[in-house]
């Protein structure tokens, strides 16, 4: 399956990898630079903007910091919800606020 995962962080990059190792088409992407640095040396693959990451994906899982993070990912104009191919799972598996879930759902 091709998973475009969001959120390369402590959290995040570890599930990225884990993913990959089963065995998953995994390709990354992370706001900071920093993060998709070390998914690089992670041996894991990047794209650059968002819309690259969600290209071809089946599924779409987030891990970010907090709602706004989640609510610009999934409704910012170069956003999940504008690349995503349709039919794609979205999985968000942030910690955040439930008027942020709720919100998401309603646009999804």
């Amino acid at each position: 399956m091709k998973v475009a995962f969001f959120g390369l962080g402590n959290m995040g990059l570890p599930m990225a990898r884990n993913l990959a190792k089963a065995g998953h088409e995994v390709v990354g992407y992370d706001v900071v630079e920093a993060a998709r640095e070390r998914a690089c040396a992670a041996n894991l693959a990047v794209a650059h903007s968002p819309a690259a990451a969600l290209g071809g994906a089946e599924a779409v899982i987030t891990m970010l910091p907090a709602g706004p993070h989640v609510r610009e990912a999934y409704l910012g104009g170069d956003g999940i919800l504008a690349h995503a191919p349709a039919g794609a799972l979205l999985v968000d598996s942030s910690t955040i606020d439930v008027e942020t879930a709720r919100l998401v759902h309603r646009e999804a």
